[in-house]
């Protein structure tokens, strides 16, 4: 039933992404200032917008380039000038909306992991009459704050999918790294392992802030836990992080991680990690930033109000090739 309704829901997300692709092109012609095929190069068919993307980026969380450079490109494509911020910290992510919309800006992209925090700003640029398109957190909130649609994956079935997968890989008994507490995506991750996983799991709360502690913390749990034999992490940065700590506590216990990098990428093909879930974060950036434009040419809205998914896939050194686009730079 699991597997069955994601798939349909997935399938669905995709064919309105298409869907919203061919009405873009359709109204706006050629991508601005390219050829056309007569002879020349014609001027944009369409009116420059301004398009803020406010994320809850960490220093250092390379995740969010992907994310970021998805938007860019929908943004090339759709005559948009594209204002990235981000912030970990809800109260100064909401004071970034604010900003954005002082900037009259012509539409916004966020981020909800601290909905509580974000709400006021949010409905506030609603309000103005700008429209908000959320992205990666927020499923559960984004409709009470007035945003149009949400561009992600839902995080309770991320974590039932690694769940089932850890059953695969015959464990018994994981962590479920959180590296941010009170995230409430973060947490729906761990939730969803629980709800699916045979075997025995437990949270184990980091300072993702600080890579040195998350590793320090990894490494004394796997010592004082030596039944311990997966790790599950919840990005990709504490993914390479967990690999050096599996290794300087001596233990056997094997690493999977939620979200790709580069970095995880080729630890998929040498093995040093086993798998990974992949929500897709290229795609998400993309689809939100056009959706703007969709919005603005005919008040188009892609997934009709509800969130378009866009994961979770399971991605094993099996089926690496399926993601070798996405990091074909990447030595």
């Amino acid at each position: 039933m699991l597997k069955s309704r994601k798939t349909r829901w997935m399938r669905f997300g995709l064919a309105t992404i298409a869907a919203g692709s061919a009405l873009l092109l359709a109204a706006c012609g050629s991508p601005a200032g390219k050829d056309t095929g007569d002879g020349g190069s014609s001027a944009p068919k369409t009116e420059k917008l301004k398009v803020a993307l406010i994320t809850h980026q960490a220093p250092g969380d390379t995740f969010w380039d992907i994310v970021r450079s998805g938007a860019e490109n929908a943004a090339d494509l759709n005559n948009i000038e594209l204002l990235y911020s981000s912030d970990p910290d809800g109260a100064r992510q909401a004071q970034l909306v604010q900003q954005a919309v002082d900037q009259k800006v012509d539409g916004i992209v966020v981020t909800l992991a601290k909905a509580d925090a974000m709400s006021g700003e949010v409905k506030k640029a609603v309000d103005a009459g700008i429209p908000v398109f959320s992205i990666n957190a927020g499923e559960d909130e984004y409709k009470a704050m007035g945003v149009l649609a949400h561009f992600g994956q839902n995080e309770f079935i991320a974590g039932q999918a690694v769940g089932e997968q850890l059953n695969k890989e015959g464990s018994k008994k994981a962590i479920c790294v959180i590296q941010e507490q009170g995230h409430v995506g973060l947490e729906a991750r761990c939730a969803g392992l629980k709800d699916t996983y045979k075997g025995q799991s437990e949270i184990l709360y980091v300072n993702g802030q600080d890579m040195t502690s998350v590793a320090s913390t990894i490494t004394s749990k796997l010592q004082t836990n030596s039944d311990i034999d997966y790790v599950v992490t919840l990005g990709a940065p504490f993914a390479m992080t967990a690999v050096d700590a599996i290794k300087d506590a001596g233990s056997s216990a094997k690493l999977a991680t939620t979200d790709l990098n580069a970095d995880v990428y080729k630890a998929l093909g040498d093995g040093s990690i086993v798998f990974a879930s992949d929500q897709q974060p290229w795609l998400q950036g993309y689809s939100a930033v056009e959706a703007v434009r969709l919005y603005k040419e005919g008040g188009y809205v892609l997934g009709g109000g509800q969130a378009v998914l866009t994961g979770p896939s399971i991605i094993t050194k099996d089926n690496l090739d399926t993601v070798s686009a996405q990091f074909k730079d990447a030595k």
